[in-house]
């Protein structure tokens, strides 16, 4: 019965009889289709009755159980183990105890002799990460930490145990080990017991050459067998690994597969028989049921999946008990021997900003969408924080959440991620994020004899060697360190292959400021870095640097003063600083020394002349360098060499930069001034700095430390910025700390905000300590400052735009920057419009500059690329080749006159780092307004930042245009641009007065006092020296003219007599004065209404449509109305509160019928009009048909919300109605009746205004099966609404019919055939209209259209099928080439694994230069391309190498190449790229390349010799000979004959002869028997050697003891030679001798 059971098995699960039964640990009851089905058949998915949606993660562990059989994908291969990624995102190890009997007995037998064996390959020689291997479950173990450790085996005896020889068929796919290697083949170990598989080397061919791991398999090798012939019943099993073969295979039911012998890996054809939300159930092999969980459907078709369906599955996993199957769709598993995706480099560790959640599952985690659209997977643990903080509301379907990738599942194809916080900011998640000279934290783990153990992060642990732990060797260094501390270590090595991260503790290596020496390539003459000694003897110290870069100092270079013995100055792990004197990179020689200072030379000449140390000289520009600028200092005899630092050359930093970008070696640059000497270098350092040069000629410097006293200003410059507070350097060498409470007046949250290295600050000595030589330094303004900000910030101004212009002068080599300046209307054309609505734009004064234009200067003028356009230059960045320009009309339109030095109105337009531009509102002239008061002014909040379109009040400084085209400005003091008023700006000036003044006045009291400041509501006046009062600007005048500044005619400093007339008490300040009855007064703008005051405690708003029934003044009513001007107003009420009173401008509104007024567009319908609102809080509509006198595309295109239209009201609701709706249009000949228009039409009031025989002009309403309805203007009783015609067509009317209720209309049919074109472009425009639009009311036109005759029809027709005949002969033409795009894709069609095709398809679009098309052309190729044609494929990635060689930039080269790597054999793309780089000539990338190959192919003697070869052509002889020795040192023994012989060979051709023939001869003398060598050499010699020499050789060789059959073939080939090229008697000769050798060997036979 059971062997029944077991051959014909009825699918599900079975009950065991009570005998086999084994306890199972009972689960929660899981239900998808079936509940006893998925007990323990879906661990990872569980379907309870309660929870229809739960994944469990963590079931597959808990489903785990010895014996079950897995289907995994190695992920990583080390010396000792495989790790083998699981389905479901679990992981297993297989030791290397586990890989198969043969194997193991080698490990035993090696380690029993205690030497290598040959036959012993490592597991790195055997496997490759992204293989699939069947493995078996040996054991679970639970770690300290809670994680599971699943160990593995992929031994086939224990994978294959189900299997018996009885059961063996061909057709079968099952997991082989190669167990020893026979002369036709390999004997494989299958783990059937009574069985013997052989696989013979020709069914092994392909697979090895594909392998890429040596010419033949290894013993322990693992296979993918299937199964070719099976001989004596089972015992002698004929088996092939060829990928095609086993890629076809397919498990039958004829392979007599039952459930206790089925493997996984197997590809089967199943049925779906259920579907449910989270997967589906399946049948397969005609009696078996599986299971397909949601993450191995196949993502492109899990949709489309149905009952019965057929489909192709994998096998993923056999439970050893239940027997439960489970599979894959997953379309890289479909082909046996496949390869799983991989996830791309670079993703992995990537930070995702929005990962949308798919599913949630509340006791094990979330799937999301990532932003490709692949799914991914975070567990519980890594959605929160803590188990406490987790919120599940948070992750519905559709939500969005930051997560960072920390692992992908190959098993599943799907990422593996976190939404942990401390995760996603992490520094470091894997080694590879980790670089050779970063600072890291670290956990100390352990400390063992060999070093310290440090835990960097998760998943990475670092080693500190024993001497790296101090600077000092520690002989007991658990004394100093305890386990759990923190420690701050340097990264000396990391190779991220191996998981091997060295650190170093030592502090002077840690704090090190100097270079990181990582490679011999970076090690150049002159660099200074620190390093290690590691040994120190007789010759001299070899020091060592970071990633094992090593080098030498010889005993000559160790000091200044001759030392005997190094061993005993210098110690092992000692940190010094050294200098790079010699470094070769190719042989990894480094030559150092420790002598850091050459000799005495121009410093000293400066020491003794302290006379000059403060002179003012100028100097010559000797050299260029990136930080910095070498110079000669001029008229000095001894042409001393100095060094300017680049952020010395100017107080402003961008300055520095521009103006050492703008200098060129040769130039002679004026005012520089000495700085100090620095013992360390060979320069004399210099300053060019204007206010630091100032203070040292005015004496305001301290030479040495004990001159500093509390209280000092001193001018220097910020050396450094650090986290705690900024180190500032002052001329002569002093250098104090602003600590971060003292660097500013505002809150300090990040120092690098405020200051940066190099900036010229002033600062002030707060404190000194003298034992510890330390200065204290305050950097705020309010210390710092002279206190008059207005003159400080027109200074730095002032000299920003004197050194902006020595800089032009310099700049003058190019004639643009002549042209381009502030203020200069220029004509530009469109290059491009951004998404963020700013535009590009390219012009001849501007050729090879960034123009930009942002959204706001572009004003409300729509622009389209290729337009040319006036603009108006605001700014010139010279540093970042940048001009920004304006198309506003406001600017465009300045007409320039003379302006007073006076305060001023200006619009911010453009900001920069020092200044903000802003043009004056009354001429639009531009001018520089600076942003710092201070030169330590160098933050402000975004809320005191300045805006563009910001008005400001300025005072003019310069009123004439500098050389930069802008006038010079500071801010006045309405700097404050007040948008909400809290309180009176009377009763905010007076906030300063803090303590309560007692007084003796009284209302009714004059007084006298002097005007303290003016603002344009109020004065403030000081009547004593405690006592300040206030006039509000309604009591200046008794007469105020309307559009006056009563405020104005009041000057700061002015005396005044003024009368009390009331006061407040100390809380609320000072009361203010009753204003005039008639004045009110203009106080400021907010969104929609003016603000005015009528008095001090009596306001108004004027809604903005009240404002004037001009359009233009409400579109920029900020320009009409100003702070403080006097305007007349009319109350119309008082507002919902009561507290501010109703005004309008324009008298009380009134809205009738026919009446022309103005109105903003509150809403816009698509398809319907627009919601207007009118004067007196009414709405209007206006219609779509309303919009314009003549027909648009876009009709509501030009209507945007908050536009300002003017309207005719043309129907009133009736008061019964409850909503004040109008209805209104926007027709220009009835808003402005004076226009003369082209539109002559009669309106049309009713049906009695139309005659017969008139002229008219209507609209297309609708399209009816009867015809067209077109509509005339309705009379404002009905609700008619008309779309207009871009060309109105002219119709002639019949006379009505009364039953009728419309008008029939005939067109006339005109000469111009382009009405007919109109009406074709406008029907389908009409008819999308159709369904919104409605008729309503009696006007009724009917058109009636032209059809064509049956004739016309027919004869159309005809001419099309004698067209289709003369393209399908043209095609039909064998001989035809292909002349278009649609040519090639038919002939791709029907060869699409052709590469020469699609070469030349490429090849068609790049003589069109069409680059992109050719581009995706290759790609189309690449995808079409079978993958079984792998010459055909690398045929195309060769030709788009060439391609981007040609057309594209090194970057999408380098990205091609990578592409290319890893699609094809690695070898041949090299090759290939190396070909390309030599025959376009950049041998520079063709000599990298080399060094490349010769390290990632080091076995490979191709490599070697093609660079020979290379390096010949190039005419490199020597470095040919170096790189012969290194392929030998690289290659087996075994191959150094072949190598030596074919480096000859490349010698002979294009090298040195002589060379050649050395490297023959000395191989041929240590390798006599060699034939072949000496066959090659008989080659060459005769091509390139003389008679004599070739006779030589052949003499040579005749009287060698070789075989007889090797010696027949050289006398033939003597005798040949010598009858071609030597007499009769040298024939002669060669043939004594050949009878004389036989005649020997005769006689030592008989012998």
């Amino acid at each position: 019965m059971a062997s029944m059971e077991e051959n014909f098995p009825r699918g599900g699960i079975q009950k065991k009889p009570a005998e086999g039964k084994t306890p199972k640990p009972k689960l929660e009851k899981d239900n998808l289709f079936d509940v006893r089905y998925f007990l323990t058949a879906f661990p990872l998915l569980s379907l309870t009755c309660q929870d229809t949606h739960s994944m469990v993660f963590f079931l597959l562990s808990q489903a785990l159980s010895e014996g079950m059989l897995l289907l995994g994908c190695i992920k990583e291969v080390t010396d000792y183990e495989l790790a083998v990624s699981l389905p479901n995102g679990l992981s297993g190890f297989v030791p290397v105890t586990q890989i198969s009997d043969a194997y193991g007995k080698l490990l035993t037998k090696q380690v029993a002799q205690g030497e290598l064996l040959e036959e012993l390959n490592s597991l790195p020689d055997m496997f490759s990460p992204g293989t699939l291997v069947r493995c078996i479950v040996t054991s679970i173990e639970k770690g300290d930490d809670g994680r599971r450790s699943v160990k593995l085996s992929i031994d086939p005896k224990k994978v294959n145990k189900g299997l018996n020889s009885t059961a063996l068929a061909a057709g079968m796919l099952l997991s082989g080990s190669v167990m020893s290697v026979e002369d036709h083949g390999y004997l494989i170990d299958i783990g059937v017991t009574g069985t013997h598989a052989f696989l013979p080397n020709q069914k092994a061919k392909t697979y090895i050459k594909a392998l890429k791991k040596g010419p033949d398999l290894k013993i322990g090798q693992n296979l993918n067998c299937l199964i070719v012939e099976v001989k004596n019943e089972g015992r002698v099993v004929c088996l092939s690994v060829d990928r095609s073969e086993v890629a076809a295979s397919i498990a039958t039911e004829r392979q007599n597969w039952t459930l206790s012998n089925l493997l996984p890996g197997l590809v089967v054809k199943a049925r779906v028989q259920k579907l449910a939300p989270l997967g589906m159930k399946l049948t397969f092999l005609s009696y078996f049921t599986g299971i397909v969980d949601f993450m191995h459907m196949d993502p492109e078709k899990s949709m489309s999946y149905s009952p019965d369906q057929v489909v192709r599955a994998c096998v993923l996993s056999v439970h050893p008990t239940s027997r439960v199957v489970r599979l894959t769709l997953l379309p890289s598993f479909l082909h046996a021997g496949g390869a799983p995706r991989q996830l791309p480099g670079q993703r992995m560790g990537a930070v995702l900003e929005e990962a949308t959640v798919k599913a949630f599952y509340k006791q094990f985690g979330a799937v999301f969408e990532l932003d490709d659209g692949t799914l991914a997977f975070a567990r519980l643990k890594h959605l929160s924080k803590t188990r406490k903080s987790f919120k599940p509301g948070a992750f519905k379907e559709g939500y969005k959440h930051k997560c960072r990738i920390i692992d992908y599942s190959l098993m599943d194809e799907m990422c593996i991620v976190s939404l942990k916080h401390q995760i996603i900011e992490a520094q470091f998640l894997q080694y590879q994020d980790i670089h050779t000279g970063d600072v890291v934290q670290g956990k100390v783990l352990s400390l063992k004899p060999i070093g310290m153990q440090v835990k960097v992060a998760d998943g990475i642990r670092g080693l500190v060697p024993s001497l790296h732990l101090s600077d000092v060797i520690l002989k007991q260094p658990e004394k100093k360190y305890n386990i759990g501390d923190e420690v701050k270590c340097r990264v000396l090595e990391c190779n991220p292959e191996g998981k091997k991260l060295i650190l170093t503790l030592k502090k002077s290596l840690v704090q090190s400021k100097l270079p990181v020496l990582s490679n011999y390539e970076d090690a150049k003459p002159g660099l200074i870095t620190h390093g290690f000694v590691v040994c120190a003897r007789e010759f001299g110290c070899i020091m060592k640097f970071y990633n094992d870069v090593k080098g030498l100092v010889p005993k000559n270079e160790l000091g200044s003063e001759p030392i005997s013995c190094p061993d005993k100055v210098f110690y092992e792990g000692q940190v010094l600083k050294v200098m790079v004197l010699k470094c070769e990179p190719q042989q990894e020689r480094l030559l150092l020394s420790f002598k850091l200072t050459s000799k005495p030379g121009p410093e000293d000449k400066w020491k003794c002349t302290p006379k000059e140390k403060q002179e003012i000289v100028d100097v010559k520009i000797c050299k260029k360098k990136d930080n910095g600028l070498e110079v000669s200092i001029l008229e000095d005899e001894d042409n001393v060499v100095a060094w300017i630092p680049m952020l010395h050359l100017s107080d402003f930093v961008a300055t520095s930069k521009l103006l050492w970008q703008s200098l060129q070696e040769g130039d002679v640059l004026p005012r520089v001034m000495y700085l100090s000497d620095k013992g360390e270098n060979i320069h004399v350092f210099l300053i060019r700095k204007s206010a630091v040069i100032s203070a040292v000629q005015e004496e305001q410097v301290v030479r040495s430390f004990s001159e500093i006293q509390p209280g000092m200003l001193l001018t220097g410059y910020v050396r450094n910025v650090m986290p705690f507070g900024v180190f500032v350097e002052f001329p002569f060498g002093v250098t104090g700390l602003a600590p971060k409470v003292s660097m500013s007046d505002k809150f300090v949250t990040d120092t690098k905000d405020h200051f940066v290295v190099g900036q010229t600050v002033i600062a002030k000595v707060m404190s000194i300590d003298e034992e510890k030589q330390r200065v204290l330094l305050n950097l705020k303004v309010s210390e710092c400052s002279s206190g008059d900000s207005a003159a400080e910030s027109f200074a730095l101004l002032n000299q920003y735009f004197k050194e902006l212009k020595e800089i032009k002068d310099l700049l003058k080599r190019d004639p643009s920057i002549c042209e381009l300046v502030p203020g200069k209307r220029v004509h530009l054309i469109v290059q491009d419009v951004r998404e963020d609505g700013s535009a590009l734009f390219s012009g001849s004064p501007a050729t090879g500059w960034t123009v930009t234009a942002t959204r706001y200067h572009l004003g409300d003028k729509k622009i389209a690329r290729g337009e040319k356009r006036k603009a108006l230059i605001l700014h010139v960045d010279a540093l970042k080749c940048e001009v920004y320009v304006s198309l506003r009309e406001e600017l465009l339109k300045q007409k320039p006159k003379r302006v007073k030095n006076s305060q001023h109105s200006a619009v911010v337009q453009h900001i920069t780092e020092h200044f903000a531009v802003a043009s004056l509102l009354e001429t639009a002239q531009l001018a520089a307004v600076p942003i710092a008061c201070h030169f330590n002014d160098t933050f402000r909040f975004d809320s005191e930042k300045l805006r563009v379109g910001q008005t400001v009040s300025v005072t003019l400084k310069a009123v004439k245009e500098n050389h930069h085209g802008v006038l010079l400005a500071v801010q006045g003091p309405a700097k404050k641009n007040v948008f909400v008023r809290v309180r009176n700006e009377s009763e905010t000036a007076l906030e300063e007065m803090l303590p309560a003044v007692k007084h003796s006045l009284s209302p009714g009291d004059l007084v006298t006092g002097t005007v303290k400041s003016v603002k344009p509501t109020h004065v403030t006046v000081a009547i004593d020296d405690k006592l300040t009062g206030s006039i509000h600007a309604s009591r200046i005048l008794d007469e105020v003219p309307i559009g006056s500044f009563p405020t104005s005619t009041l000057k700061t400093g002015q005396k005044v007599t003024a009368r009390v007339i009331g006061g407040r008490d100390v809380n609320t300040h000072r009361c203010l004065p009753i204003t005039h009855p008639h004045l009110t007064q203009s106080y400021n703008m907010l969104k929609n209404w003016l603000e005015v005051e009528v008095g001090p405690d009596i306001r108004g708003r004027v809604p903005l449509l009240l404002l004037s029934p001009n359009t233009k003044v409400l579109k920029h009513p900020e320009k009409v109305f100003k702070n403080g001007q006097a305007i007349s107003a009319t109350v119309t009420g008082t507002d919902a509160s009561g507290t501010n009173l109703c005004l309008s401008l324009t008298g009380i509104p009134s809205l009738e019928q026919g009446t022309i007024s103005v109105g903003m567009v509150m809403k816009v319908t698509p398809h319907t009009g627009l919601t207007i609102a009118l004067p007196g809080g009414k709405t209007g509509k206006v219609s779509i048909f309303h919009l314009n006198d003549t027909y648009t595309e876009d009709p509501l295109g030009n209507f945007k919300v908050g536009k300002i239209v003017r309207s005719v009201i043309v129907f009133l609701v009736p008061s019964s109605y409850k909503t004040s709706a109008l209805t209104c249009n926007l027709f220009s000949f009835r808003l402005n009746p004076k226009i003369n228009s082209k539109v002559e039409d009669i309106e049309i009031e009713s049906i009695k205004d139309v005659k017969k025989g008139q002229l008219v002009r209507g609209y297309v309403k609708s399209i009816s099966p009867s015809g067209v309805f077109v509509g005339s203007c309705p009379p404002p009783s009905t609700h008619f609404h008309l779309l207009q015609e871009a060309k109105p067509k002219k119709r002639k009317i019949s006379p009505a019919d009364e039953n009728d209720s419309g008008i029939e209309v005939y067109y006339r049919e005109e000469e111009e055939d382009d009405q007919e074109e109109e009406a074709a472009k406008k029907k389908s425009k009409v008819r999308s209209l159709e369904e919104n639009l409605s008729l309503k009311g009696p006007p009724v036109l009917l058109f009636q259209l032209k059809k064509r005759t049956k004739k016309e029809k027919e004869l159309e027709k005809q001419k099309k099928e004698k067209e289709l005949c003369k393209v399908e002969a043209a095609l039909m033409d064998p001989s035809r080439q292909p002349q278009s795009a649609d040519d090639f894709d038919r002939l791709v069609l029907g060869s699409p694994n052709s590469s020469i095709l699609w070469l030349q398809y490429m090849a068609f679009h790049l003589q069109a230069t069409e680059i992109e098309k050719a581009r995706a052309v290759a790609e189309r190729a690449l995808k079409t391309i079978s993958f079984r044609e792998e010459q055909e494929k690398l045929n195309v990635w060769v030709a788009l190498l060439n391609l981007e060689n040609m057309y594209g930039t090194e970057e999408t080269l380098m990205k091609v190449f990578e592409r290319a790597v890893q699609y094809n054999e690695p070898l041949k793309v090299f090759q290939h790229l190396c070909d390309i780089y030599a025959s376009s000539e950049k041998y520079k990338q063709a000599e990298e390349l080399y060094q490349t190959m010769l390290k990632r192919f080091r076995q490979e003697k191709s490599v070697w010799l093609k660079y020979a070869s290379f390096l010949l052509k190039q005419g490199q002889a020597e470095a040919t000979h170096r790189l012969l020795e290194r392929a030998l040192k690289a290659l087996p023994t075994k191959e150094h004959v072949d190598v030596i012989s074919k480096f000859a060979q490349l010698e002979f051709h294009s090298g040195d002869t002589e060379h050649a023939r050395a490297l023959f001869e000395s191989t041929l003398s240590s390798y006599p028997k060699r034939t072949d060598v000496w066959s090659i050499y008989m080659d060459i010699m005769i091509k390139h050697g003389s008679q004599k020499e070739v006779r030589d050789i052949f003499e040579r060789v005749i009287h060698l003891s070789l075989a007889p059959k090797k010696m027949k073939f050289f006398f033939k080939r003597y005798l040949d030679y010598e009858k071609k090229f030597g007499t009769a008697e040298s024939v002669l000769a060669v043939k004594r001798a050949a009878l004389e050798y036989v005649e020997t060997k005769s006689s030592l036979a008989d012998t």
